[in-house]
């Protein structure tokens, strides 16, 4: 499966709008944790795999691809991975999605239906 991309098909979009194309990125399994994880620094593959959970380190080698080649992290010369100046600015625009999400849990708890 080719890495989403603007201006090309993705899932839900066969014209690619970059909403689209972002979405299908950060919708596949573990993209977004990787991203999340790699906001307080670089980080080896191993380290990075534990604080993914223990993901399978092929699932992790072909998001790492993914997310490499969408511009959002790159690998420096000591072989640690960390966000790009792209990646930092995705990571920033994710956080008030987390803040409401943490809203949205709250709410649901407060008021659980199965009362």
């Amino acid at each position: 499966m080719a890495t989403p991309r603007p201006g090309r098909p993705v899932r839900g979009s066969r014209t690619g709008r970059p909403l689209m194309a972002a979405l299908d990125l950060f919708g596949r399994r573990w993209s977004l944790q990787i991203v999340w994880e790699l906001h307080d620094g670089p980080s080896g593959f191993r380290p990075l795999q534990q604080r993914c959970d223990g993901m399978s380190s092929s699932v992790l080698r072909q998001r790492l691809l993914e997310l490499a080649e969408a511009g959002l992290i790159r690998q420096a010369d000591d072989r640690r991975y960390a966000l790009t100046s792209l990646g930092e600015d995705a990571y920033q625009a994710l956080r008030p999605l987390v803040q409401w999400s943490q809203r949205w849990a709250d709410t649901l708890t407060d008021h659980d239906p199965g009362e």
